[in-house]
């Protein structure tokens, strides 16, 4: 890739640099990430060698943006949602100096923009323990081996479940919920909706609203109304809870490793209000071979003769014999 007098660069540190990749990966004006070791006293050290916490490395990622596309500003609000700010020893299971969050400026502009954010994030209240992730300026950058670069894409099934067991994908969802949102849907919706959505619950099968209900129509998000799921493709599982073949659009839930419970399982939320719905699995009928397993909670029926009057009135063309 040729190179670019106006690209800058930002080096964040965030404990294991796999995890690091991924949320500035794919935005634009983002140009590469490069996964490597910063800050220590060894030159051009291996993994081992950063590991030990012998070297005074950090595992770190540097991106090379174009700052007429996406702004360092972005690119700091971005680092502080990926990361604990309150832990200086590590980061969730990676334990030690090498995985300390740290902010690497490159000039005088990025050190109190760094600065600036950190206080901003002091004073919000957010943690009820200090920010501790450490500013500090740029060292050399050492480019970790090849098979480090761009880990989620190399080892996605590795790498989904490393960032759900080192307990990083739940501490992101609870650390950054919107509160104020958070407490309206508390009175806007029932308990057990509440407690579904919000909680990752579960609600008791054969005891629900929809486990038994086969009208012709679609099932929407209770909290945001977007269409999840369609009549056509309900099926009895004999589990006690809905059950459908597939969702009404291919790309309107999302699928997140579940490691609850001791369990193994592939959790389903719906992609806009990022609802919990339940799980998906690999026991379903023709014509997929998947059981998504939803909460009725989770879901408003809509029937058919009430599609146009709700405002969904395209999906008719679903029911068309």
């Amino acid at each position: 890739m040729s190179s670019n007098s106006q690209y800058k660069l930002a080096t964040f540190a965030g404990g294991c640099f796999w995890c690091m990749v991924s949320p500035f990966d794919k935005l634009p004006g983002v140009i590469r990430v490069v996964s490597g070791y910063t800050g220590g006293t060894v030159e051009n050290p291996t993994y081992e060698q950063v590991c030990s916490g012998t070297t005074g490395h950090y595992e770190a990622v540097q991106i090379t943006f174009d700052p007429a596309l996406i702004s360092y500003e972005e690119l700091l609000q971005i680092f502080w949602r990926q990361h604990d700010p309150t832990d200086a020893g590590g980061q969730f299971a990676d334990r030690g100096p090498s995985y300390a969050p740290a902010i690497f400026y490159h000039d005088e502009e990025q050190r109190q923009l760094a600065l600036q954010s950190k206080e901003e994030l002091e004073r919000s209240g957010r943690f009820d323990k200090p920010i501790v992730t450490a500013i500090l300026p740029a060292a050399p950058f050492y480019p970790a081996e090849e098979y480090h670069q761009g880990y989620y894409k190399k080892n996605p099934l590795r790498y989904k479940y490393y960032h759900a067991a080192s307990g990083r994908a739940k501490f992101l969802r609870d650390a950054w919920q919107d509160r104020e949102k958070r407490e309206e849907l508390r009175k806007r919706l029932t308990p057990i909706q509440f407690e579904v959505t919000q909680n990752n619950g579960t609600e008791r099968p054969f005891f629900n609203e929809y486990w038994n209900h086969f009208e012709e129509g679609i099932y929407v998000d209770i909290v945001s109304g977007e269409p999840l799921f369609s009549s056509l493709d309900k099926f009895d599982s004999h589990c006690g809870w809905p059950s459908f073949t597939r969702p009404i659009h291919e790309d309107c839930v999302t699928e997140h490793l579940d490691l609850s419970h001791n369990m193994i399982r592939t959790e389903v939320r719906s992609k806009i209000a990022d609802s919990h719905l339940g799980h998906v699995f690999e026991d379903g009928p023709a014509p997929t071979g998947l059981r998504y397993c939803i909460n009725s909670a989770a879901l408003r029926f809509i029937p058919k003769d009430q599609l146009e009057k709700e405002g969904y009135g395209e999906y008719l063309r679903l029911f068309e014999k």
